[in-house]
C-alpha cells in the first residue's frame, strides 16, 4: 500500500521542523511581574516561588535594567505595603509620593524604554485584603471604581504606560478611561483583567503580598463575588466584550494554562491584543516538580509558555520571563 500523505516528512530533522513551525516564542512576548517593598538595598526570597524576590526600589531598578538587556521590555508592578498604610479606602494607592509611584519614576529614569504596567487594585492597600472598599460587609462596586480611577490617574502621572486594573469590578474600565481622558492621559493604555477567575492558583502571590481576605472579619471570606466562577466559559466572552466596549486596549485572561480554552475562545471573538497571566501557582507547581526531578525545568518552561501563545496570547505575564529570556537568548 502506498501512503501518499505522510505528516512525518515535515518532522524529519530540526531544520525542516523549524521551517514549518507555527508558533514562535520570543522575549517580546513577556511581561515580568515584580514585587516591590520599602527600604534600601534589600531583597527577600518568596519561598513558594523559587527565584522570585521582593526587592526595594533601588534593586528593582537594577533588575529592570537586566531584564531590558535580556529583551524583556515590560514589567507588571506590585507593592508590599506596610500595615500602617492600609485602611478601607485604599487612599495610599493614589498617594503621588507612594511606593508604587516612586518605583515607576525610578524605573523610567533608569530604563526609559521599559513599558511599565502597574497593577491597579486595592487589595495590597486594604485592611481587609479585598480588591475593593467594604461597605456594610460587602465589596462596594461603585465606590471602588472611584478609588481605582484616582489610583490610575496618579500612576499615569508618575509615568505608567499601561494601567492594568485587576479588580473585576463592573464598569471600571469606562470609569478609569474617563478619568484618564479628563486628566489629559489620552495615550495611557488600559489592560483590563476582563476574564479573571476565582482560582486556587493564586496562593503564592497572595502570600507574597499578604493580600488574601482577612479571617475573623464580617466580610466576604473569598473573592467569588467579583472574580469569575471557574465553571463558566460563556460568561468570559460577555465580560470581555463589555470591557472592549468600555475602551480597553488589551484584554487579560487569568490564570493561564488551566484556562487555555478561554484564551482560544476569546481569540476567535476579538481582534484586540490578548494578555494571559501564567500565575504564581502555575509557576510554583513547575518549580516544585523540577526541583524533585520530575520535570526538565528548562524544557517545561519553554513548552508551557509556547502553549499559552499557541492558544492565542499576544503577551504573557510570567514569573519565568527572565529565565525564559535567558534560555531563548542561548
Amino acid at each position: 500500500m502506498i501512503i501518499y500523505s505522510r505528516n512525518r516528512r515535515l518532522r524529519t530533522n530540526a531544520a525542516i521542523r523549524a521551517l514549518v513551525q507555527e508558533t514562535v516564542l520570543t522575549t517580546n512576548d513577556f511581561v515580568m511581574p515584580i514585587f516591590v517593598m520599602e527600604g534600601q538595598n534589600r531583597q527577600e526570597p518568596i519561598a513558594s516561588m523559587p527565584g522570585i524576590f521582593r526587592r526595594t526600589v533601588d534593586l528593582t531598578v537594577k533588575e529592570c535594567q537586566e531584564l531590558f538587556s535580556l529583551g524583556v521590555k515590560a514589567v507588571n508592578l506590585y507593592m508590599k505595603v506596610s500595615e500602617d498604610l492600609k485602611d478601607n479606602t485604599g487612599k495610599e494607592s493614589w498617594n503621588d509620593n507612594g511606593l508604587m509611584q516612586t518605583t515607576i519614576k525610578a524605573i523610567k529614569d533608569a530604563v526609559p524604554g521599559m513599558v511599565i504596567m502597574p497593577d491597579v487594585a486595592l487589595d495590597p492597600y486594604s485592611m481587609y485584603g479585598h480588591d475593593g472598599i467594604i461597605t456594610k460587609g460587602k465589596v462596594d462596586n461603585d465606590a471602588t471604581n472611584e478609588a481605582l480611577t484616582k489610583m490610575s490617574v496618579s500612576l499615569a502621572k508618575a509615568g505608567a504606560d499601561v494601567i492594568a486594573p485587576s479588580d473585576m469590578m463592573d464598569g471600571r474600565v469606562a470609569v478609569i478611561r474617563t478619568g484618564l481622558e479628563e486628566n489629559g492621559f489620552t495615550d495611557v493604555a488600559i489592560l483590563s483583567y476582563a476574564a479573571k477567575y476565582a482560582s486556587s492558583f493564586y496562593g503564592p502571590f497572595r502570600s507574597a503580598l499578604d493580600s488574601a481576605p482577612k479571617e475573623n472579619e464580617d466580610i466576604p471570606k473569598d473573592k467569588k463575588t467579583y472574580q469569575m466562577d471557574f465553571h463558566n466559559s460563556r460568561e468570559a466572552i460577555d465580560e470581555v466584550l463589555k470591557d472592549v466596549d468600555e475602551g480597553a486596549d488589551i484584554i487579560m485572561i487569568k490564570p493561564g494554562m488551566p484556562y487555555l480554552d478561554i484564551v482560544a475562545k476569546v481569540r476567535q471573538t476579538i481582534d484586540l491584543p490578548i494578555a494571559v497571566f501564567n500565575v504564581s501557582g502555575e509557576y510554583a507547581m513547575l518549580k516544585a516538580a523540577a526541583q524533585n526531578g520530575w520535570l526538565d525545568n528548562d524544557k517545561a518552561i519553554i513548552e508551557s509558555l509556547t502553549c499559552i501563545k499557541r492558544a492565542g496570547a499576544d503577551m504573557i505575564f510570567t514569573y519565568a520571563a527572565k529565565e525564559a529570556a535567558i534560555l531563548l537568548n542561548q
